[in-house]
C-alpha cells in the first residue's frame, strides 16, 4: 500500500492493518457514437468484469457484464435515446454505484460501534440525548476533515480545528451532565490537538492579513521587498507548522484520542442529571456559559497595562465563542432565543477576533522589521503597517463595547433568570 494513499484514510483505519478485500479485472471494449460529420457524441464501454471477493481464507468469484455510456459532445436527448436502445435490448440499469460496490455487496462492518440514536423531538428529549448527538456530529466532522488537513486542502485545517473546539466546549459547558473522570482527560487532549491545528491555521490567517495590508498601500509607501519578505516568512512559517501537524496526526497520541472519542459516543458517560428534559437543563447551562462572558469582561476593566488588556480581551473572546457554541447546541431545544444569543455571541467573537489578529500581526511585523534591518532593507513600511494595525485594534476595541452590550447584558439576563 503506497504510504501517501494509506495516509488518506489514517483517521478511519488508525493502527489497523490495511489488507486486500477484493480483486477486480475488467476487459473493456469501447465504441464511439459519431454524427454524420464524424464527430464523437458519446462513448459506449462494454465491460466484462471478473471479481474476486477475499476474506476468511476463502475466495468468492463472480463474472458479469455491464455497459457504461458517457456523453462527449452529445446532449441529454442522445443519452436518453441510447438508454432506450439498451433497455430494448434487454439491458437493465445497474443497482450498484460501482463495480466494487456490486462485488462487495452489503458487507457488514466488523464490531460496529454503538452510536446514539438521532434525536427526534429535541424539546422532549433528554438533555443527555441532545448533547451526545451534538458530540457525535462533531466527532464525525473532525474525522471527515482529517484527510484534507493532512494534504493542506483549503479550509480543511480550519474546519477540523472548529470541530475540535466545539467538542471541547461542549464537554466543558455540559459538565454536569457528564462523568468528568472520563471527559476531563479528553478535554485536555482536545486542547492539545487544537493547539497543533492552530499553528498552521494562524500562520495562514496572518499571511492573508498582511498580504492584504501590503496590497492596500500606495506604491511609494512600500519601501523595499516587503511583499516578498511577508510571503517568504509566512509561507515558511505555515509549511513548518503544517509539517508539525502531519507528524502529530500520524502519532499515537492523536490516534488514541480518536479511539477515546469513539468510546465516548458509543458508551455515553452520562450522569443522572442527563436524564432530565433537555428543555429545562440545556438553557440553564447555556445561561451559565453566557454569564462567563460578563465575568471575563469585568476582569478586562481592571487591567492596568495594554498587554494585560489584550490578554483579557482574548479571554472574553474565548468565553463568547464557548457561549455561542453552547447556544447553537441548544437551538433544537430553545429555538429562536438560542439562535439569537448565538448570533450576538458570534458578533462579539468576530470583533474580538479582529482585535486578536491585530495583536498577532503587530508582533509578527516587529519580527519582520528586525529581519529586514539585518538584511540591510528599508524598515519604513513595517512601521507604517504596525501603525495601521494599531488603528485597526483601536477600532475593534471601539466596536467591542457595543457588541458586548448586545451579546451579554440583555441576553444573559434572559437566560439566567
Amino acid at each position: 500500500m503506497p504510504a501517501a494513499l494509506a495516509r488518506e484514510v489514517r483517521a478511519i483505519v488508525r493502527d489497523r492493518a490495511l489488507v486486500p478485500i477484493a480483486v477486480l479485472r475488467t476487459t473493456r471494449v469501447e465504441r464511439r457514437l459519431l454524427d454524420a460529420g464524424g464527430n464523437a457524441l458519446a462513448a459506449v464501454a462494454d465491460d466484462t468484469v471478473q471479481g474476486q471477493r477475499l476474506g476468511d481464507g476463502a475466495t468468492q468469484e463472480s463474472v458479469w457484464r455491464e455497459v457504461e455510456v458517457e456523453l462527449l459532445d452529445g446532449d441529454r436527448s442522445l443519452l436518453d435515446a441510447v438508454s432506450d436502445q439498451l433497455r430494448g435490448a434487454g439491458i437493465t440499469p445497474s443497482a450498484s454505484r460501482s463495480k466494487l460496490a456490486r462485488l462487495l455487496g452489503d458487507s457488514p462492518e466488523p464490531n460496529p460501534p454503538r452510536l446514539p440514536e438521532p434525536v427526534k423531538g429535541a424539546r422532549k428529549a433528554s438533555a443527555g440525548a441532545v448533547v451526545m448527538a451534538h458530540l457525535l456530529h462533531q466527532v464525525d466532522r473532525l474525522v471527515m476533515h482529517d484527510r484534507g488537513a493532512r494534504s493542506d486542502e483549503p479550509d480543511a485545517v480550519h474546519q477540523m480545528r472548529v470541530a475540535t473546539r466545539r467538542l471541547r466546549s461542549a464537554l466543558a459547558t455540559y459538565r454536569p451532565l457528564l462523568d468528568r473522570e472520563r471527559t476531563d482527560p479528553v478535554r485536555e487532549e482536545l486542547k492539545w490537538l487544537a493547539q497543533i491545528l492552530g499553528g498552521a491555521r494562524d500562520a495562514e490567517v496572518l499571511h492573508w492579513r498582511l498580504q492584504d495590508l501590503v496590497a492596500a498601500q500606495s506604491e511609494e509607501l512600500v519601501q523595499g521587498p516587503v511583499g516578498h519578505r511577508v510571503d517568504l516568512e509566512l509561507r515558511a512559517l505555515h509549511h513548518a507548522a503544517h509539517a508539525d501537524l502531519v507528524v502529530a496526526l500520524d502519532g499515537d497520541r492523536y490516534l488514541l484520542l480518536l479511539d477515546t472519542l469513539d468510546d465516548l459516543v458509543s458508551e455515553p458517560p452520562l450522569t443522572a442529571r442527563a436524564g432530565k428534559p433537555a428543555g429545562k437543563e440545556l438553557p440553564a447551562l447555556v445561561g451559565r456559559a453566557a454569564a462567563r462572558v460578563d465575568k471575563a469582561a469585568r476582569a478586562v476593566a481592571d487591567n492596568e497595562t495594554p498587554q494585560a488588556r489584550d490578554r483579557g480581551l482574548h479571554e472574553v473572546r474565548k468565553s463568547a465563542k464557548r457561549a455561542r457554541y453552547a447556544a447553537e447546541t441548544a437551538v433544537p431545544v430553545a429555538g429562536d432565543p438560542a439562535a439569537e444569543l448565538a448570533d450576538r455571541m458570534e458578533a462579539l467573537q468576530d470583533v474580538l477576533g479582529e482585535h486578536q489578529d491585530s495583536v498577532a500581526a503587530r508582533a509578527l511585523l516587529l519580527e519582520l522589521s528586525v529581519a529586514a534591518h539585518r538584511a540591510g532593507e528599508d524598515e519604513f513600511t513595517y512601521g507604517l503597517l504596525y501603525a495601521q494595525e494599531l488603528t485597526l485594534a483601536d477600532e475593534a476595541r471601539g466596536a467591542y463595547g457595543r457588541a458586548l452590550r448586545k451579546a451579554s447584558t440583555r441576553m444573559t439576563r434572559q437566560w439566567t433568570r
